[in-house]
């Protein structure tokens, strides 16, 4: 028995793919919401600018997308001719036309280079545009930023600061909630100790004495003096050797940029364990003599 053929069955399979072939055309999938292209602007007129993308119809950036700032002169922020990049913000509409945004697109890249510079520690330039009771008001890479009054080295008459360019650090980079916070005192610190070096005399102000250790300041940086680096013996109680406001010489031993922390010493100045308590005045006194044989050992046994 011969089979026959289904002539609806190859109806509809022909149908089906013609169907397909015919959304194919309809439909760029290169022109995808949230995709990057790269597209040559060819045209300006009030309320944007129309961008050549390789489509059947143009790409088109509204005056409100074209930069992350307010525009004045769109033919400067997109010049005519000029390839560069967008971000897709609207598919196709029914005429094929894409809507693209350059703000968007440098609002991204902003953010992602703000969370680099975070993780590497390193500071930026903010500009205070205003103040508010909790601190000041800026930009930072075409971002709103904020510096709490705790964290600026200026904490009184904050309105001075406006229009000043605030190197800071960041304390916290957050996209989701739109939130930029940064420290000028911590880039203050960070850049002063930046400038110290390990193994070298200073003379400091103690200016806080806790169980374990005193706090001295050293020209506007603060280091530790450990309760274990003071002496090779045993003390029981910090202050019956320091007290507040006192000056005295320490050793920086160790300096870590990355938590901004400097370990001080005057155990290694002593000759013998105990020197420093037993004589305070005479170590601190040939501390540099002392502080040159610390160096000539310490480098040594390198």
């Amino acid at each position: 028995m011969e089979s026959k053929s289904n002539p609806s069955s190859e109806s509809k399979a022909s149908f089906s793919m013609d169907d397909f072939a015919q959304a194919l055309e309809q439909h760029d999938y290169q022109f995808e919401k949230g995709k990057v292209i790269r597209g040559k602007v060819f045209e300006h007129d009030s309320s944007g600018a129309y961008v050549d993308i390789g489509g059947k119809s143009p790409g088109f950036v509204p005056m409100q997308e074209a930069a992350l700032t307010r525009v004045w002169d769109l033919a400067e922020i997109l010049p005519l001719q000029e390839e560069m990049e967008f971000l897709i913000i609207r598919e196709q509409d029914a005429e094929g036309q894409v809507l693209l945004s350059r703000r968007q697109l440098q609002l991204k890249e902003a953010w992602e280079e703000l969370e680099e510079i975070k993780e590497s520690g390193k500071s930026v330039q903010m500009r205070v545009t205003g103040t508010n009771k909790g601190g000041v008001i800026g930009e930072v890479n075409g971002l709103r930023g904020f510096i709490p009054r705790s964290h600026l080295m200026q904490k009184q008459d904050m309105d001075s600061l406006v229009g000043e360019l605030l190197t800071a650090t960041f304390i916290e980079v957050d996209q989701e909630r739109n939130k930029l916070v940064l420290s000028q005192r911590e880039a203050a610190r960070a850049d002063a100790i930046g400038k110290l070096e390990s193994w070298k005399l200073m003379e400091g102000q103690v200016v806080s004495i806790k169980p374990y250790g005193v706090f001295v300041d050293l020209s506007g940086v603060t280091g530790l003096l450990h309760i274990r680096e003071v002496s090779g013996s045993r003390i029981d109680s910090l202050s019956t050797i320091f007290e507040v406001g006192q000056s005295i010489k320490v050793m920086i031993i160790q300096i870590d940029e990355w938590n901004n922390r400097i370990s001080l010493s005057t155990k290694v100045l002593e000759e013998h364990p105990g020197e420093l308590l037993e004589n305070f005045n005479q170590v601190m006194a040939s501390a540099s003599e002392r502080a040159a044989k610390a160096r000539e050992k310490h480098f040594a046994a390198e």
